[in-house]
């Protein structure tokens, strides 16, 4: 096998807590992932030639060092000490800058490939390890589907699935600085922390009530600063969604529909926002 395409989804936080600022400038924190069907595309190619070349569809986006992909490449050829080159095509859909990891599940998927271009034969434990070393979140995205996140996202534990559902996703065109956001939170004895464990046992009697109890600490730094962001969780709540939420830091929204008919109705709404927006509506990936 001289070649390999493999699916990279994007992920959502049903739920984020910060519990506190570690003595190294780690957040620890818990967490609940999902992915969803929202995916870039990564092509992997052999070549006689050494090296490895990237390429992608954002005319933006490094291909050198700076971009994860590469990086977790060439750890992996180093590690290996795997011969020839590598071409490889990253197709980018997932918004970029988004809080639903886009570089990261690029990375992680990356991994999972060459593992199986080259027959490594590594598990996906091993691989965790791995990849752990370039983002707290790149173990997640390996594992992928309905996780427990905890640590400073390393430490993940498998849960039950979410109720199948349909997702819209809308993402305001903004950059949101992550380390500004986590710089900026204050954990004090008036922070509102939602109930990760609640949302846990509504998870295992597989109840979409649990909608109303999704939560993410970081709104309360990134939505004063991004009023829009609030704006687009309204709109997602007054045209039928159970529950909506920021994912990550942000600056996407997702609303959670138990009718397709639903989302898209309320996808066209937040269309008209006077925000310029990406909008899609999906599902989950199991």
């Amino acid at each position: 096998m001289d070649s390999i395409w493999i699916n990279a989804p994007a992920k959502i936080n049903i739920g984020l807590d910060v519990i506190r600022r570690r003595e190294d400038g780690y957040h620890e924190v818990k967490m609940i992932m999902q992915s969803i069907r929202l995916f870039d595309r990564l092509t992997l190619t052999k070549t006689k030639e050494p090296g490895i070349k990237l390429t992608t569809n954002l005319s933006y986006l490094p291909v050198n060092e700076d971009n994860l992909v590469y990086q977790s490449a060439k750890r992996l050829m180093d590690e290996f000490h795997l011969e020839g080159g590598l071409d490889i095509k990253l197709d980018k859909r997932i918004p970029v800058a988004a809080g639903m990891a886009g570089g990261r599940t690029d990375a992680a998927s990356w991994m999972l490939a060459i593992n199986d271009l080259y027959g490594l034969g590594l598990s996906k434990r091993h691989l965790m390890k791995r990849g752990v070393k370039l983002g707290a979140d790149i173990p997640y995205c390996i594992l992928k589907g309905t996780a427990l996140s905890e640590g400073i996202g390393e430490k993940l534990s498998t849960i039950p699935a979410m109720p199948s559902c349909y997702i819209l996703i809308a993402k305001p065109n903004i950059h949101v600085s992550t380390k500004w956001v986590y710089t900026n939170l204050v954990l004090d004895e008036h922070t509102n922390h939602p109930d990760i464990d609640g949302m846990l046992a509504s998870m295992k009697k597989r109840d979409l009530s649990l909608s109303n109890q999704i939560g993410n600490v970081l709104e309360s730094v990134t939505i004063p600063a991004y009023p829009q962001i609030a704006a687009i969780k309204d709109c997602m709540l007054q045209n039928g969604a159970l529950g909506s939420l920021m994912s990550g830091s942000g600056p996407t929204v997702f609303g959670i529909f138990d009718d397709k008919d639903k989302a898209m109705a309320a996808k066209e709404k937040c269309r008209e926002l006077p925000y310029r927006c990406f909008v899609f509506v999906t599902d989950l990936y199991r």
